[in-house]
């Protein structure tokens, strides 16, 4: 290595060291996929819409949300990625006569044609991975202001075939108040218990063990503000994220005279918070503009803007919506698509 390769590794090393931790942790938190966002409308406008304010929201961000849905609806969508990454979403919601909803829904998230290779760079085979999340909302409202909502999520991954797949049960929990006509505030509470349990020992041997990855619990409280007269509605939302997470040290450790390699498990708490913000047009009766902007104040994780639109299609006593949503993903990592088809019943 050159002095000047040397000079620049060790630069790049310490500006590395000198990152925030927490952000770092932050990124490899358990049930990622499943905080990304759901659907080409949500992932559009930021993903801040745990105040949403329309009749086309998802209880996937407030269950409390369930109760808004104007009309029976199931809500198709994909999202297409690079590096071999894919997402789908799926959605049924309906509204519970006089005051409440319910809303069921999956997200599926894979990785393929994963390049496995032994330790002298040979090839030895292909690895994929997958994951879902399963959530079912109920919400119901009291009185003309307040609504309030409970969710069950169901979390399954499957990483490697030398492990078994993990499942887990998360719960959520939301409220909204409409403080004025015009303005909606709201709160909600996500990933309550849920972790995944691993124990790599019987494929890593010594170097395995038990491990437990807990989800981040996410607080997070927010506002939407219509404009009737411009047919517009912002929205806003702040996110508080606690991290519980395992990691293992490295030791050297003498028995004898023999010197034995050691790893201790720690635990920490990591804490990051962030804003993100969205805005919808309906710029016509058919047509309908989005944008946002997601993980605004978070540091590592790179702002995300994002953009989209939706036409509105009537077909016999159906309506087909088609929406379109465009992210900008962090660290270089390219322009992420998603189509949404939405039936509404």
């Amino acid at each position: 290595m050159t002095p000047r390769r040397a000079y620049i590794t060790i630069c790049a090393a310490c500006a590395l060291a000198l990152l925030p931790v927490a952000a770092a942790w932050g990124q490899s938190a358990a049930g990622a996929f499943s905080r990304m966002g759901f659907g080409a409308r949500g992932i559009a406008m930021g993903n801040a819409l745990v105040a949403d304010a329309s009749g086309n929201a998802s209880p996937y961000y407030n269950p409390a949300l369930a109760p808004q849905t104007m009309q029976q609806q199931i809500l198709l969508s994909s999202a297409f990625m690079r590096f071999d990454r894919e997402m789908q979403f799926v959605q049924f919601a309906t509204p519970i006569q006089p005051h409440a909803g319910l809303a069921a829904g999956l997200i599926h998230a894979g990785v393929s044609d994963i390049d496995g290779r032994d330790a002298s760079g040979y090839h030895t085979q292909t690895y994929s991975t997958d994951e879902f999340a399963f959530f079912l909302a109920f919400g119901a409202r009291f009185g003309s202001r307040l609504t309030a909502g409970l969710g069950l999520q169901l979390f399954r991954t499957d990483l490697n075939e030398g492990l078994d797949p993990e499942n887990s049960i998360g719960v959520d929990a939301g409220l909204l108040f409409d403080a004025t006509d015009r303005l909606r505030v709201a709160f909600a509470m996500d990933d309550l218990l849920a972790r995944y349990s691993w124990d790599t020992s019987g494929l890593y041997g010594s170097e395995g063990g038990a491990t437990s990855d807990r989800f981040p619990l996410r607080l997070r409280v927010g506002a939407s503000y219509r404009f009737p007269a411009y047919r517009l509605q912002v929205l806003a939302e702040y996110e508080s994220r606690v991290s519980d997470l395992e990691y293992r040290v490295r030791s050297m450790q003498r028995i004898g005279s023999v010197p034995l390699e050691a790893f201790e498990a720690r635990r920490a708490t990591v804490h990051e918070a962030g804003f993100r913000a969205g805005a919808e047009y309906e710029i016509a009766e058919f047509l309908t503009l989005r944008a946002g902007l997601d993980r605004m104040g978070r540091a590592l994780s790179g702002q995300a803007p994002s953009a989209g639109f939706a036409i509105d299609r009537p077909i016999g006593n159906l309506t087909l919506r088609a929406e379109y949503g465009l992210l900008l993903e962090p660290h270089d990592a390219g322009m992420l698509h998603l189509v949404t088809l939405r039936i509404l019943l």
